[in-house]
């Protein structure tokens, strides 16, 4: 099956009924990461563009499945890319699994994948980086996740550093400051709801 277009993966995201706070995170995620691979592009890196888009909108399905999904057993991100693979869209798996900050910090997943990952990896995984509900710097997102989560603080230290390397990276080839990331807007034309239900 071919990787899903923008309207094809907003009725992906949409048979799920993600509640407004998901999709507020996943717009961002997903419009991020549209204007980082369409500064990459501009600039002749090779990349899928349709590819970035649809994982970074459908990058968090595993948190919309039921309690009771027997993919709920598997880490986050790994049930999102076996969801997908299940639905003929194996093409989206790698980048869905390799962007929970929790792998910045798993030091053989992070060596692996750092050592491998492709533009479309790196941009889903950044992007999400700088996406809460809104587009904020790493400092703000990773300070949210310390104060959520302060069980995780010894893996969010670990992984910090090497969100910035990925940033610094990222920016770098898209030829932005981290100050200049912005949305490329596209998901309320795809999800055929007001703006205002997705900004």
């Amino acid at each position: 099956m071919a990787i899903p277009d923008r309207r094809q993966s907003a009725a992906l995201l949409a048979d799920l009924r993600p509640p407004a706070w998901h999709l507020r995170h996943v717009t961002g995620v997903a419009e991020v990461a549209a204007f980082l691979a369409d500064r990459l592009a501009a600039r002749g890196v090779g990349l899928d563009r349709r590819l970035v888009e649809a994982a970074a909108l459908l990058h968090d399905v595993d948190r919309l499945l039921a309690p009771d999904d027997p993919l709920r057993k598997l880490p986050h991100g790994d049930a999102g890319a076996r969801w997908l693979t299940e639905r003929g869209h194996r093409e989206l798996a790698r980048a869905v699994a390799a962007h929970p900050v929790t792998r910045l910090s798993d030091e053989v997943r992070f060596h692996r994948w750092a050592g491998h990952a492709t533009w479309e990896e790196k941009i889903v995984a950044y992007a999400d980086k700088r996406c809460g509900q809104h587009v904020e710097p790493l400092a703000s997102r990773f300070a949210d996740w310390a104060r959520r989560h302060p069980e995780h603080a010894a893996e969010l230290a670990v992984a910090r550093p090497r969100a910035a390397r990925l940033e610094r990276e990222v920016c770098a080839a898209a030829g932005v400051r981290p100050d200049e990331v912005r949305r490329l807007r596209w998901v309320a034309a795809a999800w055929r709801v007001p703006s205002e239900r997705v900004a």
